[in-house]
């Protein structure tokens, strides 16, 4: 059978292209669907590997702009943080992976497809819901859910096969992309137990505090200090290069999965984190209170859909475009502070600032109402309640 394998050159996916191979005899075409988490070098090297271990060929596609523009700018106008902690730094990219390899699949004239994902997450979920909706039918290969492996038991048989895992390779499952990047391991198996220092990608070596400015145009990331992209997937990457440094954006996140347990994962989000923060601190400023509100209770439910890998349904594209219209008057700076493990958010610049519109200033001056005007609003807006408790007190 000639088989399309989304390939992440990780020990599960590697041990895929040997056991699809060697003990099924499939026709294996790994496929990296990159979404902004490989350098060339990673990508020649796991091009090697998938050979080594028998695949009939390999190929790359980058789809990092496509992710950010259908993607990962809603997320910023959407200040989407999975229960106000996680910025889906997997859960979004997972989609576009998945939908990759399906066209791919029916590209080149595949019977099936295959991915790695174990039975106990939300990647199968994704992976075969993208798989479901592609234009023909194909068959799903699904060999660590099927045979229930653990890790160990992959890399004995990588082992056997003539292929030596690296330890910490083996010890954690570590997915990067442009936004952000997941660290699983013994320790998110567990509920009180945080990540060690090694595991973590980026290790911490700023230690003095450095003032940043991060800068927005309608809703979207431009650039920061004196430093102005035009693309914003080059913005997001220099960002992650001068913050991650500093350790902030770690985080151990735990949530719901599609399937219904809890799970644990680490990520390291620094661009993310931040970029989100900070829109979401201009948005404050700049946009109404009925504005806010609404954002909030749509950009909740869109975040859930997306991690449940609802991407496709139509209702997401209604949701952006009401998130793209709240974005006209999002424009400005805003000021941080980075520290080692932390940041703070000092404040903002923008020719948008609904605060400095000049009619007071909160708790010392009012200056477009009187006092007397107050007393007026204040009677009418009590009425619902004195009409509330006369009724209860039977005085009606």
């Amino acid at each position: 059978m000639k088989i399309v394998l989304a390939y992440s050159g990780g020990l599960d996916t590697s041990y895929c292209v040997k056991y699809l191979t060697e003990e099924l005899g499939h026709e294996v075409h790994a496929l990296t669907v990159d979404t902004g988490g490989f350098s060339p070098a990673e990508l020649a090297e796991m091009e090697q590997r998938a050979l080594q271990l028998g695949a009939a060929s390999y190929r790359s596609i980058d789809v990092t702009r496509d992710y950010y523009e259908q993607c990962i700018r809603y997320l910023v106008y959407g200040n989407c943080l999975r229960y106000q902690t996680y910025p889906m730094s997997v859960s979004a990219e997972r989609m576009f992976q998945a939908l990759t390899t399906a066209r791919y699949a029916v590209e080149i004239g595949a019977d099936g497809v295959a991915h790695g994902s174990t039975g106990a997450g939300n990647d199968q979920v994704r992976f075969d819901l993208a798989f479901e909706l592609s234009r023909r039918e194909l068959e799903i290969i699904t060999p660590i859910r099927d045979l229930k492996l653990s890790r160990q038991e992959e890399v004995d048989y990588l082992a056997k096969h003539g292929l030596q895992w690296p330890e910490k390779k083996g010890t954690y499952s570590i997915n990067a992309g442009l936004w952000g990047t997941s660290v699983g391991g013994a320790e998110t198996l567990t509920s009180d137990q945080p990540l060690p220092e090694d595991a973590w990608p980026v290790p911490v070596t700023e230690t003095e505090a450095r003032k940043l400015e991060l800068h927005f145009t309608e809703g979207q990331f431009t650039g920061f200090d004196e430093e102005t992209f035009d693309d914003p997937v080059a913005a997001i990457r220099a960002l992650e290069a001068l913050a991650a440094p500093f350790g902030v954006g770690r985080d151990v996140h735990v949530g719901d999965t599609i399937i219904g347990i809890k799970g644990r994962v680490g990520f390291a989000a620094a661009a993310a984190v931040l970029i989100i923060k900070a829109h979401h601190l201009l948005e404050k400023h700049t946009l109404g209170k009925w504005q806010l509100f609404w954002k909030e209770q749509l950009s909740n439910w869109y975040g859930m859909m997306l991690h449940e890998g609802q991407f496709l349904d139509p209702v997401m594209r209604d949701v952006e475009a009401f998130l793209e219209s709240s974005q006209d008057t999002v424009n400005g700076t805003v000021h941080l502070t980075l520290h080692p493990h932390r940041y703070t958010l000092d404040g903002i610049t923008s020719p948008n600032d609904l605060l400095g519109a000049g009619f007071g200033s909160y708790g010392e001056m009012n200056k477009g109402w009187t006092g007397e005007d107050v007393r007026g609003f204040t009677k009418i807006l009590s009425v619902p309640g004195r009409i509330r408790n006369a009724v209860q007190n039977g005085q009606v």
